[in-house]
Parts: structure tokens; sequence; C-alpha cells
């Protein structure tokens, strides 16, 4: 391997790339963090910070699991690995740039103080990412040094590391205790511990909750689990807006909205009228924001079986989110997510009823959903034809290459086969073949 000298005590900084076996990743930093880093230190060394930053979340939710929880959790630690390693960056380039803690590092901060996470824990986490990165800013300077400079490298690395993690850990503290104290003066304590107690199946007075929830439980409930895939901002008080929002649309008088993290919430709505009203469709859900809704149910019970069907919903919208839209309802997708709590065992199902079928093409999809529909509709053609806007004979001609592509008799398999065309629907690529694996003569496959 050449070895390039450089002048410059930090100019392997600027030479920095990612490994070409790491498939591109986006930022989770904000445009305008990005474009002043690129500004400063130049494309590839903030694509290398991109790929550390995802790579140092990943260790620290493996040593600190409690860090994570989820897609949205995960996505804010990123933020903040990411922010923190292209500061990094930026010092060992420019040690004029200061010790300043970016933004992006304080805002999941917050949201570790309103899950509740113990200080230890986030200092724990700051450790892990201190070793961890520090290992791949030494093996990185290691490749890209003369063998004269490395010992002086290795030191400016460990010196400049130590100052600013300890300015990291000393900020982060003090903004945890903030926001702690300022959860605590909200009142939110009580709220989320009377939650909890209801869902843990603790006997509670109805009056009690009533008082300290401002919300009924005595009536029909309809829950919803709200997250924003993106973490670069705090998007909290417009995901409590648009949650409450839309279950006033679907005849809730009241709400009781829960924030669980800085970009998701639980919510429930006291239900007035016979039946949940129709949310129209061109409601402006705000880029981003997911909204999964459970089933109507009544008293306390159904306080928590709603609020249960919704996480059902909205860990199944996760498995695939293209296969919905922005709001989901659990009963259009209670049998997929009754059936993906296995999802290895689905998958094979999936592929053992659908045969060719189970594919992940545009074409497939096609033969699935006129094949669905007409199965949906008693075997009517016509009332296909109308749902899919296609000509009658358009229909008869996918659903016999449909079923071909089966690989078995349709009759004799009728339920089996609807349950996997609904799981496709919804689970897309996490139940079907990619295009270039597997085929109908798949030895695996039960005869």
């Amino acid at each position: 391997m050449t070895v390039h000298h450089d002048p410059a005590p930090s100019g392997w900084i600027r030479r920095l790339a990612p490994d070409r076996a790491h498939a591109p990743q986006g930022p989770a930093s904000s445009a305008r963090t990005i474009a002043e880093a690129t500004d400063r230190l130049g494309s590839r060394p903030v694509a290398w910070a991109v790929t550390v930053g995802a790579e140092l979340a990943r260790v620290i939710t493996r040593e600190v699991p409690e860090l994570g929880g989820g897609p949205a959790p995960f996505e804010t630690l990123r933020m903040g690995t990411e922010a923190a390693t292209l500061r990094a960056l930026l010092l060992l380039a420019d040690p004029a740039a200061g010790l300043a803690v970016p933004e992006e590092s304080l805002l999941g901060d917050r949201e570790f103080a309103r899950r509740r996470l113990g200080l230890d824990k986030v200092l724990r986490g700051i450790r892990v990412a201190h070793a961890a990165l520090t290992q791949a800013l030494m093996a990185a300077c290691q490749e890209r040094t003369a063998p004269s400079e490395r010992a002086e490298q290795f030191r400016r690395i460990s010196d400049l590391l130590f100052g600013f993690m300890d300015e990291f850990s000393s900020r982060m503290t003090a903004e945890y205790l903030a926001e702690h104290d300022r959860w605590l003066a909200s009142g939110a304590v009580a709220r989320e511990e009377a939650v909890r107690a209801i869902l843990d199946g603790q006997p509670v007075r109805e009056e009690t909750a009533r008082e300290v929830l401002a919300y009924r439980l005595e009536g029909r409930h309809l829950a919803v689990v709200a997250w924003s895939d993106s973490p670069a901002a705090d998007t909290t008080g417009d995901l409590q807006r648009t949650a409450a929002e839309l279950l006033h649309l679907r005849g809730c008088s009241s709400a009781l909205v829960l924030p669980t993290g800085r970009t998701t919430l639980w919510a429930w709505g006291d239900l007035h009228e016979p039946f949940p009203a129709a949310v129209p469709g061109t409601y402006p859900y705000p880029e981003g924001f997911r909204f999964a809704f459970g089933s109507v149910r009544q008293g306390v019970g159904g306080f928590r079986q709603s609020h249960a069907d919704a996480q059902h919903a909205a860990r199944t919208v996760r498995l695939d989110p293209r296969g919905t839209g922005p709001a989901v309802d659990y009963p259009d997708i209670a049998l997929p997510a009754l059936l993906s709590g296995d999802l290895p065992a689905l998958r094979r199902f999936v592929g053992d009823e659908l045969g060719a079928l189970a594919v992940d093409n545009p074409h497939a999809e096609q033969l699935r959903r006129t094949l669905r529909l007409y199965l949906r509709n008693e075997r009517s053609l016509m009332a296909a034809a109308t749902q899919l806007h296609v000509a009658r004979n358009t229909v008869t001609y996918r659903v016999k290459r449909a079923q071909e592509l089966l690989g078995h008799d349709l009759a004799s398999r009728l339920p089996e086969v609807m349950a996997a065309l609904e799981a496709a629907r919804v689970l897309g690529p996490g139940v079907l073949r990619p295009e270039d694996t597997g085929s109908r003569d798949d030895p695996a496959r039960p005869s």
C-alpha cells in the first residue's frame, strides 16, 4: 500500500472516504450541518463520518440496548453519533474550531431524559462511542500517514478526542438534568405513571385516573401510536397536534396524548360517534409522520387493548413502510400483523403458497393484486375489473396467469393463498423473494 506524505499534519483527514464494502447511507444530521461540514472538510470525509456515525450507533445499542428502542430512537441516536464524528474531524482538521457539542447530540440527550433512561446509561453510551471513534480514527490514520508521522498523529487524536469527550460528557449531563427537571415540572410524570399502570393491568380507580389524565376511562377508546421517520428536528409539538386532529376527525370528543420520546407518542381518543368518522383522503399529513391506529374498544380493558392493537399495527408498518400510507388501522392489517409475529415462518409460508408469485417485482405485484381482488369479490371478474380500472378480459388473463404461477391448485388452498396475498400486500419485501433469487422449482419448497 502506498502511503502519501502530507505537509500539513492533518492532511490525512481530508483524504478520508468510506469503505467501499459499506453501502452508501444517507446522513441523519440536518442539511445545514452536512453542508457546513462539507464546505470545511469535503464530501468524502463527510461520507466517512456518516458511515462511522452509523456504526457507532450500532455499537452503542449493542453495548447499551436501552439507548435504542426501535427505528426512530435509533435514528435519533445515529444523528447524535454522526454529529459527534463530524465535530471530531473538524477539530482534527482545525483545533481552533472549538469543542462545542453539536445540537443534534443534545436533541438525543433530551429524548433519553423524556424516556426516563438513567443518566448512567447515557454516560456509558458516551464512553462506548469514545472508544469506538478513537479506534476508527486511529485505523484510518494508520492507513493514510507515513510511519514517521503516526505516533504524533495518534497523540493528537487521543488528546483532542479526550478533551472533546470530556466537554461532551459535561454538556450532555447538564442538558439531561435540565430536561429531566422540565419534564418533572410539566406534570408529565404523573400522567405517564398513571397510563403505564393501566397498561400494566394494575388496579385503578377510574375517578382518580380521570383527574390525573383529564380523560375518562369508561368510554369507548381509539388508540394511536405515532412517530416521525426523521430525527433531525424536535417534532413533538407537531406530532401531538396532528394526532389530536386525526382523533377528532374520527369522531373523538377528547384526546389523551402522551409523548414517549422526542419523535414518538401514544394517544387515545374518547369516541362518542357510533363508528369512527372517516378521515378525508386529502388530510395534509406532515411529511415523515406515521400513525398506527388500534381498534375501537370499551372501558379500561379497551383502553389497554386498543393500545396493544395500535402497537401491533406500528410494528407491522415498520417491517415495510411502503406497504401502507401515512396512517393505518389495525383492523385493515390484523391478519398480516398476527402472521408476522414469526417473520421467518411467514416468509416460508408466503413462498410456499404463492410459488413464483412470491417475487418482489412490479409484474408479480400486478398479478397478486388482481388475484387478491378477484378472490375478495367472490371471483367476480367484473367487480375486480371495476376496482382495477381495466377491461374484463385483462382480469381474465391476469387471473389465469397468476394461477399458473402459483404452482398448485388454487381451490384446494384458497384460505392459505388469500392469507399469503394479504401478507404480501402489507409487508412486501419483508416476506417476498428478491427478483434474482429463488424459483418455483426451489428444492426447499414442499411438494
